[in-house]
């Protein structure tokens, strides 16, 4: 099968290569999955990169890490799923192997496609929409009347988290940019502030939940805009964070998202539902994995890239 591969840890464009390795083994509570299509996220590029794990590669790795397709065949003791069916994964980040011909799986990873979603649409959901889940449902407490600060709020995980807030009863105020505005307007968000036009610390205040997705100054500032006993939840490590939890009376925690099915199949149905919906930015053909890989990597996007496996 084709897939795309790293032999060793670098540059994007340096060492990711698409080429013919063996269909992956299917374990006894495995799937294989015949993939249709696959989503790009930072974390790819962080791990072509090394940034994931220390020490170098023992063999070559596929790398992806969420893919939607249709099960070929099943391990001796998979009960939740058979040969034909349509299921989304967010792949284990251990093993990776979302951008290849064929993705071997746990059964416990997946969840059923909506029947509403394209495979291209239902393979840009499950990494952003877990990350949003766990980090307003997990990691924060946000429930009705919360007030919800989202960084990000077009990008992958901010467009899914602005939707779930939504869901979850929140007051939603995010960050975009002046051509995102309309876009997350439609998405449930209440207010939208122009981080080019405005500093958000200075015009917002007395927020229960502040979710980052950015880091740098834009988590730093953020702490200026909780409320004492406020929290705030980043997917980029936040430094000194017991010092800035003291001094601001706040709580403060950075995660990475797990996979997990019975989750997955919990947002599915917020999409069956029409409370949530994938934003698609651009969708690449098979072959030019490394340039999605590349533009996902110079960051801005609005919605999440997909690469086409099969067409």
């Amino acid at each position: 099968m084709k897939a795309a591969v790293i032999a060793r840890y670098g540059q994007v464009g340096d060492v990711v290569t698409l080429r013919e390795v063996p269909i992956p083994a299917v374990g006894p509570r495995d799937m294989l999955l015949e993939t249709h299509a696959a989503g790009v996220n930072p974390v790819d590029h962080l791990i072509v990169k090394g940034f994931m794990a220390p020490g170098g590669l023992e063999q070559p790795l596929v790398i992806g890490s969420e893919v939607a397709g249709v099960v070929a065949a099943v391990g001796d003791e998979v009960t939740r799923f058979s040969v034909g069916d349509e299921v989304f994964v967010r792949v284990d980040p251990r093993v990776g192997g979302a951008f290849a011909e064929y993705t071997a799986v746990h059964e416990d990873l997946a969840a059923a496609k909506p029947e509403n979603l394209s495979f291209e649409e239902a393979a840009g959901l499950p990494l952003a929409a877990l990350t949003a889940w766990q980090a307003l449902t997990e990691q924060a407490d946000v429930r009705t009347g919360s007030r919800v600060l989202i960084h990000g709020g077009a990008g992958g995980v901010g467009s899914t988290a602005v939707q779930i807030a939504k869901y979850l009863g929140a007051e939603v105020v995010t960050t975009a940019g002046v051509d995102s505005v309309e876009l997350v307007l439609e998405l449930g968000a209440d207010r939208v502030i122009d981080y080019r036009a405005e500093r958000f610390d200075d015009v917002l205040s007395e927020f229960d939940v502040v979710f980052d997705t950015i880091g740098g100054d834009t988590q730093e500032r953020s702490f200026r805009v909780l409320k004492p006993g406020g929290t705030l939840v980043s997917i980029v490590p936040i430094p000194d964070v017991e010092a800035k939890r003291a001094q601001w009376g706040v709580d403060a925690r950075s995660f990475f998202m797990r996979p997990n099915g019975e989750q997955l199949a919990r947002l599915a149905a917020l999409v069956k539902s029409r409370q949530l919906r994938p934003i698609i930015e651009a969708v690449f053909p098979f072959d030019e994995t490394i340039e999605a890989l590349l533009k996902v990597e110079r960051g801005g996007a609005r919605g999440k890239t997909v690469i086409r496996v099969r067409p």
